[in-house]
C-alpha cells in the first residue's frame, strides 16, 4: 500500500495562502507518493508579489550593512547543516524521494554544499569580487579619484533548473549578498529546497525573508514568464541552450539577461599520477565525480584523457575506474532512470560496442544491466559526450597536452576541468586549457564541489549582478564651492 505524503512549495510574502491556485506535482518512489503543490499566481498577483519585494527591498534590504544579510544567512545554512533540526530532517527525507538520488548520497552531499555558504565562506564570495566589499554599504573612495557604491537589482528573476538538490542556493545568496530583491522559479524536478530556504529566513529574519518570493510556472507558459520578465531588473536562468535562448528572446532589453547554459566537462590524469600508489586512489575521486548526481551537473565529467608512460597503463586506468564505481554502485546505488535517460544509455552503450567490433583497441567495461559503464580507446578520441548517469570514457594520450588542441572546436561549452599532475604539468595545462575556455581546474575527487567565490563559467558571482553609481571627483570639488566654509 502506498504512503502518501504532502508539502506545499514555495513562498510568497503577503498573499494569504487560500487566495492562491495550487497546482500538485507528484513525486513516487517504491511504495512512497509524494504531492507537492506549487502556486499558480495571476496576472494581477504576480503584479502585487513583484511590487511588494521592491518595496521590502528600498525599505529593509538596502538599509542592512552586507555583514548583517550575512549572518542571518549564515543562521539559516546552520540550521540546515544541523541533522537534529527539522528542517534539515525533512530535506533528507524528501529530497530523495523527490530526487531519486541515494538517501546517503544527498545527506553527504548537502552537508558539503551547504559548508560552502556559512559565514566565513560567504566573506569569500564578497571579497573575490570585491576589492573593497563596504562599496556595496556606502560610497567608497576609488583608485582613479571620486567615490563608488554597488547596487544589486531591486528585482533580480532566477529561472531555476532542478537537476541537482540545492542547485538555487548558490545564485539566490547571490543575489542576496548583494541587496537584490529575489524572485525565484522553482525547477519542477526539485520544487523544495529554495522555498525551504526562504522559509528558514522568515524564522530569522522575517523582513529579509520579505525580499524574496519563491514563485512557480509551467514551463513553457509564456504569459507568467512574460509577467515576470517584464518586471525584472535582472535575469539568471540556467538550463538548456534550447529553453535559454527562448528566455533571452522575451527579457527586455532594459534589463540584464545572464544565462547559464549546456556546458561539458573533464579530467586528466598525468604519468606522474599512474604508479601502483597514487592510480588506485585517483581512480577512486574519478569514480565519485562521476557518480555524485550521477553527472547531472554541468561540472560532472564525461571524459578522462589519461597519459601513457606511467607505471599504471591507461587502460589498467580504466579498470581501476570500473572498479571504483562497481563500489560506488553498492555504497550509493543510481536512481532509476527515466526511459529518456535510459535510451541514451544504451545508445551510447550501442554505439561504444560497434566500436570496438572494427578496433580491437577499444574496449567497453561494465554489465549491460549494471548501473555504471567505462568506455576505453587507444584512439585520437577527442571530447564527445557520453550517455550520462554513470557512463564515462577514458582516452590515452602520449601527452595530456595533445588533447589540448582537439578541445578548440568546443570552447563555448567548455567547463571543469578535474586534474591529477605534478605542479609543473598543472600550470602548463592551465594556460593551454584556459586559452581554448576552459574555466575551472579543479582536484579529481572534487569535480562536483566548487569552492566559495568560483567563478561560475568564468563570470563574476556578484559584481555582475550591480551597477556601479560614481561620484566623479570633479563633483566632488564642485560641491566645495558650495559648501558654507568656502570664503
Amino acid at each position: 500500500m502506498a504512503v502518501g505524503l504532502m508539502e506545499r512549495a514555495g513562498h510568497l510574502p503577503g498573499l494569504p495562502a487560500d487566495a492562491v491556485e495550487w497546482r500538485t506535482l507528484t513525486f513516487r518512489r517504491g511504495a512512497e507518493t509524494l504531492d507537492v503543490a506549487v502556486p499558480v499566481l495571476s496576472e494581477a498577483q504576480i503584479a502585487e508579489l513583484a511590487a511588494r519585494v521592491r518595496t521590502n527591498v528600498r525599505t529593509y534590504l538596502q538599509s542592512r550593512t552586507v555583514a548583517e544579510i550575512a549572518a542571518a544567512i549564515d543562521r539559516a545554512v546552520a540550521r540546515l547543516l544541523d541533522r537534529d533540526d527539522p528542517w534539515r530532517q525533512k530535506a533528507e527525507r524528501l529530497l530523495p524521494l523527490v530526487t531519486g538520488y541515494d538517501a546517503e548520497m544527498v545527506r553527504l552531499g548537502l552537508t558539503g554544499y551547504l559548508k560552502t555558504f556559512r559565514g566565513p565562506e560567504l566573506r569569500k564570495f564578497v571579497a573575490e569580487d570585491f576589492a573593497n566589499p563596504a562599496v556595496l554599504d556606502d560610497f567608497q573612495p576609488m583608485p582613479k579619484g571620486g567615490f563608488a557604491r554597488a547596487f544589486g537589482p531591486e528585482l533580480l528573476l532566477h529561472v531555476w533548473a532542478g537537476n541537482v538538490p540545492g542547485l538555487p542556493l548558490w545564485s539566490l545568496i547571490s543575489g542576496l549578498l548583494v541587496k537584490a530583491g529575489t524572485v525565484g522559479k522553482l525547477p519542477s524536478a526539485e520544487p523544495l529546497f529554495a522555498g525551504w530556504f526562504a522559509q528558514i529566513l522568515a524564522e530569522i529574519d522575517p523582513q529579509l525573508a520579505d525580499c524574496i518570493a519563491i514563485v512557480w510556472w509551467k514551463g513553457g507558459d509564456e504569459a507568467a514568464e512574460r509577467a515576470w520578465l517584464g518586471r525584472a531588473d535582472t535575469v539568471v536562468a540556467y538550463g538548456g541552450n534550447d529553453a535559454l535562448e527562448a528566455i533571452r528572446a522575451r527579457v527586455p532589453i532594459t534589463a540584464r539577461f545572464l544565462p547559464y547554459g549546456h556546458k561539458i566537462s573533464f579530467g586528466m590524469v598525468a604519468r606522474s599520477a599512474l604508479d601502483a600508489g597514487k592510480a588506485g586512489p585517483a581512480a577512486r575521486q574519478a569514480a565519485y565525480d562521476v557518480a555524485r548526481y550521477d553527472q547531472q551537473g554541468c561540472y560532472s565529467p564525461q571524459t578522462f584523457f589519461v597519459e601513457r608512460g606511467g607505471r599504471v597503463s591507461p587502460r589498467e586506468f580504466a579498470g581501476y575506474l570500473a572498479h571504483e564505481l562497481d563500489a560506488l554502485g553498492s555504497k550509493f546505488p543510481r536512481r532509476p532512470l527515466s526511459m529518456g535517460e535510459a535510451g541514451s544509455v544504451a545508445s551510447w552503450r550501442n554505439a561504444e560496442e560497434t566500436k570496438g567490433f572494427a578496433d580491437p583497441s577499444r574496449a567497453l567495461l561494465g554489465d549491460p544491466a549494471g548501473s555504471w559503464a567505462v568506455a576505453y580507446t587507444d584512439a585520437a578520441d577527442g571530447l564527445s559526450p557520453c550517455g550520462l548517469n554513470r557512463t564515462v570514457t577514458v582516452v590515452a594520450v602520449d601527452r595530456l597536452a595533445d588533447a589540448v588542441p582537439g578541445l578548440a572546436p568546443y570552447r563555448a561549452f567548455l567547463q571543469t576541468v578535474g586534474i591529477a599532475a605534478a605542479p609543473e604539468e598543472l600550470f602548463a595545462l592551465a594556460g593551454a586549457l584556459g586559452a581554448v575556455g576552459v574555466t575551472r581546474l579543479c582536484a579529481l575527487g572534487r569535480m562536483t564541489a566548487p569552492e566559495a567565490g568560483w567563478h561560475h563559467d568564468g563570470r563574476f558571482n556578484l559584481l555582475d549582478l550591480v551597477t556601479m553609481t560614481e561620484i566623479e571627483g570633479s563633483a566632488e570639488r564642485a560641491a566645495d564651492t558650495f559648501a558654507p566654509y568656502t570664503d
